[in-house]
């Protein structure tokens, strides 16, 4: 599943990050996805779920941001909307697109830090067996 890889590359890079700012916990990212990435979105916060268990990523909300699909035509020097599924000739001259402006974007925007007291708080006690 593609999004699994996507989803444990999101919180390698942020918990690379996290090691080394001494950071506690994460309580958000925000990733730009584009239209044209051929990510899904539901598939991927279920992925992203399962990569975050025992990280300091573990609870963190994945806020994602679709970014819609633009090419650019050279000879009408105009930018459109390629939608899914994409439309790469130019509504204005039929010629192809000359190149894809946006769409294709898979990036960490933002992350948001714990705050180290609350983290604390929000750390799960360990599981004790009853004698």
């Amino acid at each position: 599943m593609h999004e699994m890889s996507v989803a444990v590359a999101v919180v390698d890079q942020v918990e690379a990050v996290a090691r080394s700012r001494g950071a506690v916990g994460v309580t958000s990212i925000r990733l730009d996805v584009g239209e044209l990435a051929g990510v899904v979105g539901d598939a991927l916060a279920f992925c992203f779920e399962l990569a975050c268990a025992g990280t300091v990523v573990e609870g963190a909300e994945l806020i994602t941001r679709t970014v819609p699909g633009t090419a650019r035509c050279a000879p009408c020097d105009e930018d459109w909307a390629v939608g899914m599924p994409p439309r790469l000739l130019c509504p204005g001259c039929g010629v192809a697109a000359d190149e894809l402006v946006s769409g294709r974007e898979l990036q960490i925007r933002e992350v948001r830090w714990a705050d180290p007291e609350a983290a604390g708080e929000r750390r799960r006690q360990p599981i004790t067996e009853e004698s």
